[in-house]
C-alpha cells in the first residue's frame, strides 16, 4: 500500500477488519478551488459517493450571506472530477466581488445529487477573495 502524504487522505483512509478481510472504509467527499477571477472557479471534487448522478454547486460570501451569488451543475462521472475555470453549467452565477478594499470569506459548497436530485453528500471549502 502507498504511502500517504496528503493529511485529508490520512484522516479519511480507514481500513476495517470484517470477519479477518480488510475492506477500504468510505472516504468522505471533499472539495477544494481556485479562483478565476468571476468565473467559477477551477474546482476538484474527490470521494464522489457511488450513485451520484449531478454535482451541484453554491457560492456563499460569510461577510453577505443574503448576497445570491447562485452556482451551477456538473455531470458527475467517477470517484473524483477536476473543473476547469468556467466550466461549470451555471445558473445565475455572480463571482466574487466584495467592495475594495474589503476582503471576504467565500463557501463553495457541492452536493452530490442521486437520480431522482436527492442529496446522498456535501463538502464545503472556504478561501478569501480577493487574496
Amino acid at each position: 500500500m502507498k504511502r500517504l502524504t496528503s493529511t485529508a487522505a490520512a484522516c479519511c483512509l480507514l481500513v476495517a477488519w470484517a470477519g479477518g478481510v480488510a475492506e477500504a472504509a468510505p472516504v468522505k467527499m471533499a472539495v477544494s478551488f481556485t479562483w478565476c477571477g468571476t468565473a467559477t472557479p477551477a474546482t476538484k471534487v474527490t470521494g464522489i459517493p457511488a450513485g451520484t448522478a449531478i454535482l451541484r454547486f453554491r457560492l456563499r460570501d460569510h461577510q453577505a450571506p443574503s448576497y445570491p451569488h447562485g452556482g451551477g451543475e456538473y455531470p458527475a462521472d467517477g470517484r473524483s472530477v477536476s473543473i476547469p475555470c468556467g466550466g461549470l453549467k451555471a445558473s445565475n452565477f455572480d463571482g466574487p466581488h466584495p467592495p475594495p478594499p474589503q476582503v471576504h470569506d467565500y463557501e463553495w459548497t457541492v452536493s452530490a445529487l442521486n437520480a431522482k436530485g436527492t442529496p446522498i453528500a456535501t463538502a464545503s471549502a472556504v478561501r478569501k477573495f480577493p487574496q
